[in-house]
């Protein structure tokens, strides 16, 4: 069965607008990658066997009907004014059974990849053409993320929880390129649609169940259908991992339902979601920590526990056959705990031993303002604590004209998006036990304690139109103005207080020309903004770095980041073959940036850096047929600074008094250069067997900005898809991932490993190690 996203078809303009798309089975990036072992020339060997071995016949493919989107309808795709937008489709999802949107888009989307900073695979960093959308803070978060048209980037740091979107009652996912402005803040590089399920969607009920290697345990269960004007859907999900490094099980578990009344002229639909997790995931460890032992950790725990309740409502009326009426309201409560273990700066101090000071700084004073005295139970370790509370709400309105004889669209569109936040911190003094797992002495630090709320507001209007110019060219303009107000107010003091206002209006201009009924070219340019988040506002200084994700301090001001995209390409589409090449750039002015700071790994400030430059090239193709389907694609990405300057790396090996000097030109960390994913499937009833390649090219540590250290992490690791159906009700499954055992990390920062660990691990470098082979088998039954 197809196994990965599809891409747009050119499709002809009808009189409503909406656009015929074919699905196509693959829509995946490729590159050129080193052959460094007898197993990597045998995988590149594949890569090229996939392309002679497999015919070229190409099976006809199912056909989706769509319109352009907007924000109040973010499922639905602009496939007319983007042909480079990729689809994942309900099929793909149920084949793929990743553990998250990041994982199944890092195995189906062209020039995406992830770095597991934690070592969770419910908390991947998802980079997209060099932006990122990640639930860390510390990361400058370039993609919006869309659930039903609802904004789910978090209001305290724009980070999107990947764990907290079930999968079972994913419809589809769209991958949007570019610096789209209808989709507002942080589209820097694009944006997430992510589409659920509805009882529209057919008479179904599911059940499905898996297990595997490190404890992993899978409950999916869903069930859907109509009557009448009345239609409902219901999904319950369940995940458990043991996870396969030490100390790092992992829980979440979600409930999501959603029903509608659809009328002559009238839709209304109601979704409710609920999700909690406790996701354990103990992050980067020393080098020659994991040469000794792959499933060692550094310090624990590094925990984070999330609770979301949201409810939804959307509806569109049509007033008439070329005036629609749409919009939604949402209420969002998301909460969020961390509890971190982690080594410690603080020591007794040189002028008074009988009392103890981080560094050379002063003596460490308690809440009360006591000094902390030096005895064993506060040296060592420090045990931060966080509590987040997000209380968001909002709606979007617009109203759709048909114009130009019913072949053109015009759009009018108004947004608010208002989110209370109280945010609480603390940090502990303990000690690290055998096994570096920290324990609290009972003493809080009264220069680490943090209470703050925070107010954040965002109005926006937008206008879009469509036009066709005879029956070839499609010419596309929006624009949309945007204003955000951030209000910071300090619960113990006046420090964090802040008022900042952001506003930008943000245009995109793009055609798209029919050259033939195979051919078609397009091009575009766009331009968005992102406002600073409040933990970057008040974590921006440089001479204190806070200690994410729980230290702030004064709140030096940050501009807001603009993003310029220009884009072109084409695509060619027969009975036997699809081809799709794509070239773009985008410039950041005043883009931002978390710094590596201080002594501690996760310790650091947001700056601004000036501009940055992420330009590359996707080229995608497939073919096949009913039983033998193949994809292969190339993208290549260059991620630089474009500016020179000075940064702190306290940790650098080759720092010169904790900096070095970035200069213009220089790579940006953890993006690589070349990304590569084939795919073949064979699929021969009752049995379907896809065989997965991806390749991800070298990457620089975080806060090696400079380049001066070599590349890591370049690897190319092979999956394995397998079903049986047994009966029309019964299909089993086995997952390998991979599957050739290579070692490999995705993600690097630099650290102090002897402060706990010795003298012997004096190497700075921290990687987080990826997940050895795992083997998964379950089954599903269908009603």
């Amino acid at each position: 069965m197809p196994a990965h996203p599809a891409w747009p078809r050119p499709g002809v303009i009808t009189p409503d607008a909406a656009v015929t798309v074919n699905l196509h089975p693959d829509t995946l990036s490729a590159t050129r990658c080193p052959a460094h072992s007898m197993q990597t020339r045998a995988l590149h060997v594949a890569l090229l066997a996939i392309l002679v071995l497999c015919p070229a016949a190409y099976a006809e493919m199912e056909t989706l009907t769509v319109v352009a989107p907007t924000p109040v309808d973010a499922g639905r795709a602009p496939t007319d004014a983007q042909p480079a937008i990729q689809i994942t489709t309900r099929e793909i999802i149920e084949q793929q059974r990743s553990a998250s949107i990041a994982d199944l888009l890092n195995s189906v989307a062209a020039n995406v990849t992830v770095n597991e900073a934690q070592g969770n695979p419910l908390q991947a960093d998802l980079q997209y053409r060099g932006f990122v959308a990640s639930p860390l803070l510390g990361l400058p978060q370039g993609l919006a993320v869309y659930m039903d048209g609802v904004r789910i980037n978090e209001p305290f740091g724009d980070t999107v929880n990947w764990s907290l979107i079930p999968q079972a009652a994913l419809r589809s996912i769209l991958l949007m390129p570019g610096s789209n402005p209808l989709y507002g803040l942080n589209t820097l590089g694009g944006a997430i649609a992510v589409q659920t399920r509805t009882g529209l969607d057919g008479n179904r009920a599911d059940l499905e169940v898996a297990t595997g290697s490190f404890g992993r345990r899978t409950l999916a269960v869903s069930a859907g259908g109509a009557s009448g004007a009345w239609h409902g859907f219901a999904a319950v999900e369940q995940f458990d991992d043991d996870g396969w490094r030490d100390f790092s099980p992992s829980h979440s578990d979600s409930v999501f339902m959603r029903g509608g009344w659809s009328g002559a002229d009238t839709r209304l639909n109601l979704s409710l979601s609920r999700a909690e997790t406790n996701l354990i995931g103990n992050g980067a460890a020393p080098v020659e920590l994991l040469a000794l032992d792959r499933s060692a950790v550094y310090t624990t725990p590094d925990q984070a526990e999330n609770r979301l309740r949201q409810a939804t409502l959307w509806g569109e009326h049509s007033v008439s056959d070329r005036w629609l009426l749409r919009g939604n309201a949402y209420l969002r409560h998301s909460d969020v705990d961390s509890l971190n273990g982690d080594d410690s700066d603080f020591e007794p101090c040189d002028d008074d031993p009988a009392f103890i000071c981080e560094g050379e700084g002063d003596v460490a004073e308690d809440l009360s303002g006591t000094p902390i005295p030096a005895i064993d139970r506060f040296i060592g370790a420090t045990v931060n604590r966080t509590a987040t509370a997000q209380k968001g709400a909002g709606f979007g309105v617009e109203s759709l004209w048909h114009v130009a004889g019913g072949r053109g669209t015009f759009i009018l569109g108004f947004a608010r998006d208002k989110a209370d936040i109280r945010f609480i911190a603390g940090t502990e003094l303990g000690t690290l036990d055998a096994n570096r797992s920290a324990t609290g002495g009972g003493v809080y630090l009264g220069e680490a304690v943090t209470n703050l709320t925070t107010d954040v507001s965002n109005s926006s209007a937008y206008a879009a139109f469509s036009i066709p110019f005879g029956d070839a060219v499609v010419m596309h303009a929006a624009g949309r103005f945007n204003r955000t107000d951030v209000v910071l107010r300090d619960q113990l003091g006046t420090a964090l207080n802040g008022d900042h206002a952001f506003s930008r209006f943000n245009p995109s201009l793009g055609f798209t020309w029919q050259a033939s009924n195979a051919l078609a070219f397009f091009a575009s340019y766009a331009e968005s903004n992102r406002a600073p988040s409040p933990v970057e506002l008040t974590c921006a200084d440089e001479d204190d770095p806070c200690r994410l994700p729980n230290a702030f301090l004064a709140d030096p001001p940050l501009s807001d980041v603009v993003a310029r995209t220009a884009e072109s390409g084409l695509s060619f589409t027969t009975d036997v073959f699809r081809l799709r090449v794509s070239a773009f750039r985008t410039i950041n002015d005043d883009d931002i940036l978390f710094i590596s700071a201080g002594a501690l790994t996760n310790e650091g400030f947001f700056d601004n850096v000036g501009r940055t430059r992420r330009e590359g090239l996707e080229l995608v193709a497939a073919g096949g047929n009913e039983t033998l389907r193949w994809s292969l694609g190339y993208a290549w990405l260059d991620a630089t600074f474009d500016d020179s300057f000075t940064v702190a790396s306290a940790n650098h090996p080759r720092a010169i008094d904790g900096e070095v000097d970035v200069a213009s030109g220089d790579r940006i960390p953890l993006v690589p250069r070349t990304t590569a994913k084939a795919t073949l499937t064979w699929d021969i009833d009752p049995v379907s067997v896809s065989l997965g390649l991806r390749h991800s090219g070298g990457i620089h540590y975080r806060g090696d900005e400079a380049n001066l250290l070599g590349e890591f992490g370049s690897v190319t690791l092979a999956s394995l898809r397998g079903e049986w159906r047994l009966h029309r009700h019964v299909t089993l499954t086995l997952d390998v991932d991979n599957l050739l055992d290579r070692e490999f990390e995705s993600f690097g920062v630099f650290g102090e490993a002897d402060e706990v660990l010795g003298d012997a691990f004096g190497n700075p470098e921290f990687r987080t190690p990826g997940a050895p082979r795992t083997v998964y088998a379950g089954v599903r039954l269908s009603l």
